[in-house]
């Protein structure tokens, strides 16, 4: 989705930090729906995703892990990738993709419920 006027910009990485991107439309509009709920506890995600987004130490294991069995890893422009899970409220959820190469999250799911594919 290409920016437009009136649009919040996203600080760009510095230092060692990652680039943080979204994977779809979908991930845009979840993020939104998150950003609306519980914008602290989104922070704290973003801040995670942009400063150590594959470790659990900054985090207790049951808000921020990665994912397990067939969900582990997902796909992104042909690669598959580690998959991890933030969970930002009871029920909200950011799932990404750690590409390490590229120092970058790319955002497959954000939403105030639980994702679909767990049910």
């Amino acid at each position: 989705m290409s920016p437009k006027r009136g649009d919040e910009v996203a600080p760009p990485p510095s230092g060692d930090e990652w680039k943080i991107r979204y994977g779809d439309k979908q991930a845009i509009d979840g993020w939104r729906e998150l950003h609306a709920a519980a914008p602290g506890n989104l922070r704290k995600a973003w801040e995670l995703m942009r400063h150590c987004p594959g470790s659990e130490a900054s985090m207790s294991p049951l808000r921020h892990h990665r994912l397990k069995f067939d969900l582990a890893t997902g796909t992104h422009n042909g690669r598959a990738l580690p998959q991890w899970q933030i969970e930002v409220t009871g029920s909200g959820r950011v799932w990404y993709l750690v590409d390490a190469e590229n120092r970058t999250v790319w955002i497959k799911y954000a939403g105030v419920g639980h994702p679909r594919v767990t049910d």
